[in-house]
């Protein structure tokens, strides 16, 4: 069996070694997962559309708003 984690110095206990083990293989894992991709609303074509109007005090005031 190979081995691919050496102590060097000193005298690491077991716990040690795991709790080591399990920091590099979480951070592994976050490098290999995707990026998520960031809604950009300036481009989405909903944006254009609105609700519709409905009479009443601030009526003209929201037929000016998208």
């Amino acid at each position: 069996m190979k081995s691919y984690l050496r102590v060097v110095r000193g005298e690491a206990t077991a716990e040690e070694i795991a709790a080591l083990v399990a920091v590099l293989a979480a951070r592994e894992s976050e490098a290999e997962r995707p990026a998520v991709q960031k809604v950009e609303s300036w481009r989405n074509p909903a944006r254009g559309m609105r609700k519709p109007l409905a009479p009443g005090k601030l009526g003209w005031r929201n037929s000016a708003l998208p």
